[in-house]
């Protein structure tokens, strides 16, 4: 960007339109590195930068500006309806597949279809939650889209689609076919999809209920304008109409070509041949399904070979050269039968819909939660409506909306209790927050106490290995414990005589809750339970203070100087430590022989890796993850969950998985134990000189 191209204006209408020429095209390849290789060369402020550049210069000749300059993504004034659109080549939908069995069947069908001994090569890909949508190029440039609506006639959402910065408005390579329908879908990112209920939230407006609806939504906004507002992307996958040049030969080469034009495609895909490399594909992008940064339902099989689809052609509506294997559903029908309340470690009082069961997401799901009262309200889910349940992964299922139609004319409103249902405290809300709690505390509610007991004992607290929620229910309920302190005070005797523990396992306990007095100050912070007190605040506090006694006798103004604290959070610690009971259990808990190193502050250690993102993944040779990341943080680095080009180093043990082929791809410095242990104790020189292994 240093050519003068791109500095100072110049006076000759010929340097104008060198000029001009020269942003769209830079643009042009910037949009192509961010939105389809994944990998940009500028920052977001640069190519603001040259985009208004480019504005500046279009207003001085308006009538010379291309309908592809990137200049013209927002349309004009909003359209009044949207136009029918009929497709030359009609949108088709799959038939579907639920079973291995019915993988199987697929492979066999299309191999006496084509009368074949040997395997079939299929392509492989994701099958996108969101919405189908066919793009019509001429001599390369962006001339039409239009839904699939019901696969022969769609809608005209072109102004729309022109916002979608992830869609050339023209083609790459000098030459592009006369007519090119590109057939794809467009999506929103999970993580866009939480930025947008969020401002529809702060402005008062309705959620969301997925981002399959707030793709759809946003695409079909009759004001363009608003269609730009909302971060979408697309993905092409298939082909309609193409003129004046020849058909690629397979499916896969048609996505390769895709690519080179600057469209789009999804690297989730692959060739694969038979039955069985169709299931391997199934299972794989299963096990990585939640790290993808955007919903997908199932993955989708094509043969490969073009010659070979015309050969098998259709069948009514649907392809047989192709078929979708669908993940076990994530939303799905069911009845609220009743809404109860549950009490949390901090009291928090939490409605939870009561269903009749309910398959979704490959579990059974007969509870889902309902956040809070407010919540409840504004969803206005009412006991014996039919509502829709979401499971995403391994998290709590949740009760998304209900079906206005379904509601019974003997539906009951929920009413929030007064009065704690496990200890018959007073329920109380203060006026700022959105939770309602019990006030009788750990002393009073058993609630309160079993689930401060569980946080206590947590991996990623005090980790004590062996004593779970339904221990910990048996020792609260024959009152052998009230307090974290009585845990470290039990006998061989008491413990074996419970439910289910033989002496085996009550000295197996024992063991552990020995080896947990062996700890560090950020755990031992964390595992107290201070409300808003997560492990991130624990270890900086730790790293803060250094010492216990000095957390303890912290005042407010002292806790703000803390990194992340605000009044919040220092009120919260404050309000905990002015309880004479949880002092007491503080002292307790190291009468008990709990310790750590004092004094181990930011102070002590060396900031050898400050500014450093680690990820780490696999099983290390002789220490575990936690002890990994605790080593990191204490060196002044930070440890990330997932892999992005923001991250510095990826730290890969045995059976390294998805993470590892990331970094590969992103080409982030990987080490093993032995360069990580090396990189603490010396900080990063050169990348260079970083002992990565392959």
């Amino acid at each position: 960007m240093s050519s003068d191209l791109f500095s100072a204006d110049l006076p000759s209408d010929e340097d104008w339109v060198k000029r001009v020429v020269a942003l769209r095209q830079k643009l042009r390849e910037l949009s192509l590195a961010y939105y389809v290789l994944d990998k940009p060369m500028v920052s977001d402020a640069e190519y603001d930068s040259l985009y208004k550049q480019l504005e500046l210069l279009e207003e001085k000749y308006p009538d010379l500006i291309p309908v592809d300059s990137p200049t013209q993504r927002v349309g004009g004034a909003p359209a009044e309806q949207f136009q029918q659109v009929r497709h030359v080549i009609p949108m088709l939908s799959l038939n579907n597949g639920f079973k291995d069995e019915d993988i199987i069947a697929f492979d066999k069908r299309v191999k006496d279809g084509l009368s074949s001994l040997t395997e079939i090569a299929y392509a492989t890909e994701l099958k996108f939650d969101g919405l189908a949508i066919s793009l019509r190029y001429e001599d390369g440039v962006l001339v039409g889209a239009a839904t699939r609506g019901d696969g022969t006639t769609g809608e005209n959402v072109t102004a729309n689609i022109r916002t979608v910065r992830a869609i050339p408005l023209r083609l790459h390579g000098d030459n592009p076919p006369q007519v090119l329908e590109v057939r794809g879908e467009v999506l929103m990112y999970k993580n866009d999809f939480a930025k947008l209920n969020q401002r529809q939230r702060d402005a008062g407006l309705k959620e969301f209920a997925n981002p399959r609806n707030a793709a759809a939504g946003s695409l079909r906004q009759l004001d363009s304008k608003i269609t730009a507002q909302r971060t979408l992307r697309f993905f092409a996958y298939g082909i309609g109409v193409l003129e004046g040049m020849d058909m690629p030969a397979s499916h896969s080469a048609l996505l390769d070509w895709y690519s080179s034009l600057g469209l789009p495609v999804c690297k989730e895909r692959a060739v694969v041949h038979g039955a069985e490399g169709l299931l391997k594909f199934y299972n794989g992008i299963g096990a990585k399904r939640g790290e993808l940064p955007y919903e997908i339902d199932g993955v989708v099989y094509k043969v490969d070979r073009l010659d070979q689809q015309q050969q098998l052609g259709f069948v009514s509506r649907a392809p047989r050269f192709a078929l979708a294997h669908k993940f076990p559903a994530q939303e799905a029908l069911t009845v609220v039968q009743g809404i109860e309340v549950q009490v949390g470690r901090t009291g928090a009082i939490t409605p939870v819909a009561r269903l009749v069961p309910v398959f979704v997401g490959g579990v059974t799901v007969t509870n889902a939660t309902l956040h809070n009262e407010d919540e409840v309200r504004r969803k206005d889910i009412q006991i014996g409506d039919t509502v829709i349940v979401r499971r995403a992964g391994d998290v709590i299922p949740e009760v998304v909306a209900y079906v206005p139609e379904s509601r019974p004319a003997d539906a009951k409103p929920f009413e929030m209790p007064k009065e704690c249902p496990v200890c018959g405290s007073p329920i109380v809300r203060l006026e700022e927050e959105a939770i309602a709690r019990c006030s009788g505390g750990w002393v009073k509610c058993s609630a309160q106490r079993k689930g401060g007991l569980q946080h206590f004992v947590s991996r990623r607290a005090m980790d004590v290995d062996g004593l779970g929620d339904q221990l910990i229910d048996q020792l609260v309920d024959k009152n052998v414990i009230t307090t974290a302190a009585d845990l470290y005070r039990l006998g061989l005797t008491s413990l074996a005589e419970l439910d289910r523990m033989a002496e085996k396992s009550a000295q197996n306990v024992i063991d552990a809750l020995e080896k947990s007095k062996s700890t560090t100050l950020a755990r031992f912070i964390y595992s107290l339970g201070i409300r808003h007190v997560g492990e991130a605040t624990a270890k900086e506090l730790a790293r803060h203070f250094g010492n216990m006694d000095a957390v303890l006798a912290a005042t407010e103004e002292q806790l703000l100087e803390v990194a992340d604290i605000g009044p919040v959070v220092a009120r919260s610690i404050i309000s905990f430590f002015e309880d004479s009971l949880n002092v007491e259990l503080v002292n307790q808990l190291r009468a008990a022989g709990i310790h750590w190193t004092e004094g181990a502050g930011v102070e002590i250690q060396a900031k050898t890796l400050a500014g450093k993102i680690f990820v780490l993944t696999g099983t290390l040779p002789t220490m575990s993850r936690d002890d990994a990341a605790q080593m990191i943080e204490a060196a002044g680095g930070k440890v990330s969950g997932s892999v992005s080009k923001k991250t510095s180093y990826v730290v890969a043990g045995a059976e390294a998985g998805s993470k590892l082929a990331k970094a590969e791809e992103l080409g982030i410095a990987i080490l093993d134990e032995d360069a990580l242990v090396a990189l603490v104790q010396s900080g990063p020189q050169d990348a260079a000189d970083v002992a990565a292994t392959e």
